[in-house]
């Protein structure tokens, strides 16, 4: 059954509930989860352990890296509610999913998502040079690649995510869904404001390569592998090479049904 949308103090004591039960069920996995998990007071402390042993390399270490998501979560805390979003967002949306704990210490697509957020509140704090470090590792660690200056909302799912590549100037609403090998980019050289605006509630299928300084509106669908060149109407299905109109969703938010499947929607359009 999916689940309802909770506060931050209930989403934590649910995950170490969870992490508790499989810690119990499977001794091998007990001092993992202790240690991610269980050892900690709170979610923020705990999220901040499993990505900085992620993102650290030979030359910079786990608890330097700790220190600035732990810095970053203590002055921004709407960096912590937007990454509990993403993981109730990810529960609702994936059948695959049935439980917050896999999310938070398997969900490559989440904890890019998280990476990235800490990489985007340094370069909007001036710290450009340790925002584009953060990005790097992101992409070496998590094949995601997302300049720091992109804007994210919240309860966003990066589904499978190996190969998303988003921009500088994109912007991406609350309540979206992305799936693999999505590229949000320019179309040349030019500067500026050159990356494309998803509005809420939209789903980008696998592949699609929405390119240039275009606007998808809210609650649309773009196809799988479609290649969007132009603005997308709200409330719209596109698919194909250049992407064109083939009907509409069969719901409000695409990005909850996660229905995929174009041709359901092609007798739809109005």
């Amino acid at each position: 059954m999916p689940y309802t949308i909770i506060d931050s103090e209930a989403f934590w004591l649910a995950l170490k509930h969870e992490a508790k039960l499989v810690a119990e069920k499977e001794p091998m996995l007990s001092s993992y989860l202790h240690a991610c998990v269980l050892n900690h007071h709170n979610f923020e402390t705990s999220l901040s352990f499993i990505l900085s042993n992620k993102v650290s390399d030979d030359v910079m270490p786990a608890i330097a890296v700790r220190e600035m998501f732990d810095e970053a979560y203590m002055l921004n805390p709407s960096i912590v509610d937007a990454a509990v979003a993403d993981a109730q967002a990810i529960v609702q949306r994936d059948p695959a999913v049935s439980s917050y704990l896999p999310v938070l210490i398997h969900f490559k697509g989440f904890q890019a998502l998280q990476v990235h957020r800490l990489a985007h509140h340094m370069w909007q704090n001036g710290r450009r040079e340790l925002a584009l470090f953060m990005q790097s590792r992101n992409s070496e660690v998590f094949s995601v690649d997302i300049h720091p200056a992109a804007t994210i909302g919240k309860g966003v799912m990066f589904d499978h995510a190996t190969g998303i590549v988003i921009g500088e100037t994109a912007v991406v609403e609350d309540n979206v869904s992305i799936l693999q090998e999505v590229t949000l980019g320019g179309t040349g050289s030019e500067s500026g404001d050159r990356h494309p605006k998803i509005r809420e509630g939209v789903m980008i299928g696998s592949g699609a390569k929405i390119l240039g300084n275009i606007e998808v509106g809210r609650g649309s669908k773009v196809g799988a592998g479609s290649v969007v060149l132009s603005n997308v109407p709200p409330c719209m299905t596109v698919v194909g090479v250049p992407a064109k109109v083939v009907g509409k969703p069969n719901c409000d938010m695409p990005c909850d049904s996660m229905q995929q499947n174009v041709l359901a929607d092609s007798d739809k359009e109005g």
